[in-house]
C-alpha cells in the first residue's frame, strides 16, 4: 500500500491537469498524423477511374469523430459502471460473434465484418476490449480463483468461445491479440507460475496446430521464411512491404512521394500502412512512430501501477491490459511490415483506416485517461469508489 508521504510527495499533486495533458495529446496528433497518412496511402487507390481520391480521408474523419463522441461518453462514466456491466458487455460482444457468422460479409474468404449500411462493424474489435473488462472485473472480484487451475479454466471459458468464434470467421491476428492479452493480465494478476507456463504452452501448442491444419496460414510461415521464392504469389505482399521501406533509406522519399502505394503494395491504407509510412518518412520516420508506442505502452503500466498503489484495482488492470493491447497490436503491425513475423490481418492502432478499429481504440484511450483521472482524485482527497 502507498504510504500518505510517498502519496504527497507525488508531482502529480503539484500540478493543475485533472488527466495526463501528454498522453492526451499525442493521441491527437497521432489521430491527425492518421488522416495525412490514410490520405496519402489512399488517393491512387480511391482516384482510380475517376473516384473520389478523398473518399478513405472523409470516412476516416468520420470514423474518428464516432469515436471521439464514444470516447467522451466512455470517459464521462466511472470505472465502477464499468466493472459492474464488465459481463453484460462481454456477452454483447460474443453475440456480435455470432451474428457475425450468421449475416457478416464475405472478403475474401473471411466473414469478419457485419453491414451497416454506411459502414461495416467488425465484432473483434469489440470482443478485445470486452475482454479486458470482463478479466479486470473477474480478478478484482475472485482472485483467489488463480490458485486452482481448474477454477481459472472455468473463467477462461467466456474467453476460449470468444476465441473459437473468432478462429471461424477467421481472424488469425485478433485471436493472438485476444490470447495474449488474458494470458498477460493473467500473470499481472498473480497467476501461480506453475499454471501460468501451462496456459503459455496451451495457448502456443494450439496456435501451432492452427498454423499446421490450415494450408494458407503454412502459405503465409513459408512465404515470411523466404518472400523471395515467390514474389508474384504468396511473398507478393511482404516483397513489396520490404521494397518501400528500403526504397525509404534514413529520412523517406517525402510525403505523398511513395510509389509502392500506387497499386503495387495491397491494403496500402490499412494493414501496410507502417511501410508506406517507412518509405514516406525512412527509418527516423519509422524510429519515431514506434517511441510513441513504447511511450503509450510504458505510460499505460504507469497508470496501472498508481492506480493499483491507491487500491484501484479493476482501474489498475484495465490500464494495464489496455497497455498490453496497445503493444502487441502495434508490434504485431510493424513486425509483419518488416518481415519480423508473418502476415497478419492486423492493423496500427490510432493510425490505419478501419471503423470499429478507430471506435473501439478511442473507447480504450478515454477508459486509460478516466483511471488517471480517479487516480488524480483520489489523491487530492475525494472519494472514488474502486
Amino acid at each position: 500500500m502507498i504510504t500518505e508521504s510517498k502519496l504527497l510527495d507525488r508531482k502529480i499533486l503539484r500540478h493543475g491537469h485533472t488527466i495526463d495533458q501528454s498522453l492526451l495529446w499525442l493521441v491527437v496528433l497521432m489521430l491527425g498524423f492518421s488522416l495525412v497518412m490514410v490520405y496519402s496511402a489512399s488517393v491512387a487507390f480511391a482516384g482510380q477511374g475517376g473516384g473520389n481520391k478523398w473518399a478513405f480521408l472523409i470516412r476516416q474523419a468520420a470514423y474518428i469523430a464516432v469515436g471521439g463522441g464514444a470516447a467522451w461518453v466512455a470517459f464521462r462514466v466511472p470505472m465502477r459502471t464499468w466493472q459492474k456491466y464488465s459481463m453484460v458487455l462481454l456477452v454483447i460482444s460474443l453475440l456480435m460473434l455470432i451474428a457475425v457468422l450468421l449475416v457478416g460479409r464475405d472478403v475474401n474468404g473471411a466473414r469478419r465484418w457485419i453491414p451497416l449500411g454506411v459502414a461495416n462493424l467488425q465484432p473483434s474489435e469489440f470482443f478485445k476490449l470486452a475482454v479486458i473488462l470482463y478479466l479486470s472485473g473477474f480478478f478484482m472480484r475472485r482472485a483467489e480463483v488463480l490458485q486452482h487451475l481448474k477454477k481459472v479454466c472455468w473463467v477462461a471459458l467466456p474467453v476460449g468461445c470468444g476465441l473459437g468464434l473468432i478462429m471461424l470467421q477467421p481472424d488469425f491476428g485478433s485471436f493472438v491479440v485476444v490470447s495474449v492479452i488474458s494470458v498477460g493480465l493473467l500473470f499481472l494478476v498473480g497467476l501461480p507460475f506453475r499454471w501460468f507456463i501451462v496456459v503459455v504452452l496451451a495457448g502456443l501448442s494450439g496456435m501451432v496446430t492452427l498454423g499446421l491444419i490450415s494450408p494458407y496460414r503454412m502459405a503465409r510461415v513459408t512465404a515470411f521464411l523466404d518472400p523471395w521464392a515467390d514474389p508474384l504469389g504468396s511473398g507478393y505482399q511482404l516483397t513489396h512491404a520490404l521494397m518501400a521501406i528500403g526504397r525509404g533509406g534514413w529520412t523517406g522519399v517525402g510525403l505523398g512521394a511513395g510509389l509502392e502505394k500506387r497499386f503495387y503494395l495491397p491494403e496500402a491504407h490499412t494493414d501496410f500502412i507502417t511501410a508506406v509510412i517507412g518509405e514516406e518518412f525512412g527509418f527516423l520516420g519509422m524510429m519515431l512512430l514506434t517511441a510513441c508506442y513504447l511511450w503509450l505502452v510504458w505510460r499505460s503500466f504507469s497508470i496501472g501501477k498508481m492506480a493499483r498503489d491507491l487500491e484501484q484495482f479493476f482501474g489498475a488492470f484495465v490500464a494495464s491490459g489496455v497497455g498490453i493491447w496497445l503493444g502487441i497490436q502495434s508490434f504485431f503491425n510493424i513486425g509483419v511490415n518488416i518481415g519480423l513475423l508473418p502476415t497478419k490481418g492486423l492493423t496500427l492502432p490510432l493510425v490505419s483506416y478501419g471503423g470499429s478499429a478507430a471506435v473501439v481504440m478511442l473507447v480504450s484511450m478515454a477508459l486509460l485517461l478516466r483511471v488517471d483521472y480517479e487516480n488524480r482524485r483520489k489523491m487530492r482527497g475525494y472519494k472514488v469508489e474502486g
